[in-house]
């Protein structure tokens, strides 16, 4: 590859999408999806151009995947938010990785709506959600648009656990 940024970005989204496969059971010890044609398994998406859909999809996610050293969270997040609604999926949200931390490190953001609808749809209160997962809040400023809470790829593979188990 003869963009060096791109190369990085996409071993970031690899790296995501290998830790979430094996952390959610979904490979065996060689790698293999243990089943090919589940709808469940964590993938890299084909770009789709000015509609793009995404980085990986870890249903029901849209993870739109960093790999920069300075962050523009509120950005990123409204670009993963566009992207799940190209994707059909119901939430985005942006995975950023930590420089020399294992993927599990990596900072998972997301936007306040997001966080909410996903803690309605597990029926938890804010402090549960907060405690289970780990969510600490970014709030600058006035404008609660750039207001996000983040937690880390481990306990963000755990709240997706929870979600497809969710009746």
């Amino acid at each position: 590859m003869a963009n060096p940024s791109k190369a990085k970005g996409t071993a970031w989204e690899s790296a995501v999408r290998d830790y979430m496969n094996k952390a959610l059971g979904l490979v065996d010890k060689s790698g293999r999806f243990v089943d090919i044609f589940s709808a469940l398994n964590v993938r890299r998406a084909a770009q789709e151009g000015a509609k793009d859909v995404g980085d990986v999809h870890a249903v029901p996610f849209v993870l739109e995947c960093k790999d920069v050293l300075r962050p523009a969270v509120p950005a990123w997040l409204r670009q993963a938010h566009v992207e799940a609604g190209h994707a059909g999926y119901p939430y985005g949200v942006v995975v950023h990785k930590v420089r020399r931390a294992a993927v599990a490190r990596g900072r998972v953001h997301f936007g306040v709506h997001t966080w909410t609808r996903a803690r309605l749809a597990l029926g938890l209160t804010t402090a549960q959600m907060r405690e289970r997962y780990a969510f600490a809040p970014a709030v600058r400023g006035l404008d609660s648009a750039r207001w996000y809470l983040t937690t880390d790829m481990e306990h963000f593979t755990k709240l997706v656990a929870d979600l497809r188990a969710a009746p």
